[in-house]
């Protein structure tokens, strides 16, 4: 058990490395950071701020030596980089885990081992392999880049002989491989976000509906629509991975759902923008869980403390620097919780904040989480 007055390291300063460091300090930790941006959010709660590239192991050894443990914000943390920090002090969840979820076609082969449903797909390293999928699935078809790709990066959609022809363009851009998936039908994407800790204990919280614009998430309520069935399936194939994975920490599995069929899109080894809402509408946030896991704690109640939560994220606009905040007033008056990332500049599509609403019910959640998100704008200092 690492107890409070150790010091825990994380890969990464970004708005989840923040909200990490958060219940860290209030439950009397230390925080390391390390990041290579020296704006970076989480940096303002470190008590030791390590500015250097995730390619410097100098900088990697230098945390590790620091930390009682280590964790992580985001999943594309170098491998060489986790294993060293390995080596030296616990990293949770483990590089094994961390590696398998940096390469979609690897994540696959895990999950198809273990017998969970996912898009039917095949890798591709060859314009000829990529051809033969694209014959093979039909169309729609979704490439993929095989690593990398974040809120909907490093794919392409292919309905028709030109968006074929510009895939192939695409294709040859990328030299790690591509994912080629037929693309299936769903009523909804959901998400399930559980955590398990070092005695092999599991908490889930019910699963989160999810909405998508441009591949970035808009919207999350809880808790989901859909049959009962299909949730409970859900959450079962969130435990099935958190087990086979040997998670200590949180992960989030992503999911597509049609009627009572559940299949998995993709996993992350870490807390997920759609928990976000778990800070004020759960017993226990997914922040403080992640850290009592990776800490040998034991885990709090994921319950909810309301009838339904959502959640809006707030995303930059036009590029400008030192934005300030305009409408938290009426937000407020709303009964919206309101949080910023601190961020110094604002870019399109970047997250710079999101707004959460509790209420009687996800429909009513949804609606002033909505209204609040739209009374509130990002203006430069």
């Amino acid at each position: 058990m690492i107890l409070p007055g150790s010091t825990i390291g994380i890969l990464g300063g970004g708005q989840l490395g923040r909200m990490l460091a958060m219940p860290a300090r209030q439950m009397g930790y230390g925080v390391a950071v390390l990041a290579p941006s020296g704006d970076a959010p989480a940096l303002g709660l470190a008590d030791h701020a390590i500015r250097a590239s995730f390619e410097d192991l100098d900088a990697a050894r230098q945390l590790a030596q620091m930390a009682d443990v280590v964790t992580y914000e985001f999943e594309n943390v170098p491998a060489q980089a986790a294993r060293i920090v390995e080596e030296r002090t616990p990293l949770r969840p483990n590089s094994r885990l961390l590696a398998l979820t940096q390469d979609r076609n690897e994540e696959h082969a895990f999950l198809d081992r273990l017998g969970i449903a996912t898009a039917p797909g095949c890798a591709a390293h060859t314009l000829v392999e990529f051809d033969a999928a694209v014959v093979r699935f039909g169309m729609p078809t979704r490439m993929k880049s095989a690593r990398g790709g974040y809120d909907g990066g490093g794919q392409h959609r292919i309905v028709d002989a030109p968006s074929h022809a510009a895939g192939r363009d695409k294709f040859l851009t990328i030299s790690d491989g591509w994912r080629i998936e037929a693309e299936v039908p769903f009523e909804r994407e959901v998400s399930v976000v559980v955590a398990r800790s070092v005695a092999g204990e599991i908490r889930t919280w019910a699963p989160f509906e999810n909405e998508h614009r441009g591949g970035i998430l808009h919207l999350t309520r809880w808790p989901a629509r859909g049959s009962e069935r299909s949730l409970a399936r859900a959450v079962e194939v969130a435990r099935t991975i958190a087990q086979a994975g040997e998670l200590v920490g949180v992960m989030c599995v992503e999911l597509f759902v049609e009627g009572d069929d559940v299949r998995v899109n993709e996993l992350a080894p870490r807390v997920h923008n759609s928990g976000h809402l778990t800070v004020e509408a759960a017993e226990t946030s997914q922040f403080e869980q992640h850290i009592r896991a990776i800490c040998g704690l034991p885990l709090g109640s994921a319950a909810p403390v309301s009838g339904g939560a959502a959640m809006v994220n707030l995303l930059g606009g036009t590029d400008q620097r030192r934005v300030r905040l305009h409408g938290v007033g009426e937000a407020l008056a709303l009964g919206a919780h309101v949080h910023l990332y601190g961020k110094e500049r604002s870019r399109p599509g970047r997250k710079m904040g999101h707004v959460t609403a509790l209420a009687g019910s996800g429909d009513e959640a949804v609606r002033i989480a909505l209204a609040a998100a739209g009374s509130l704008s990002l203006v430069g200092a």
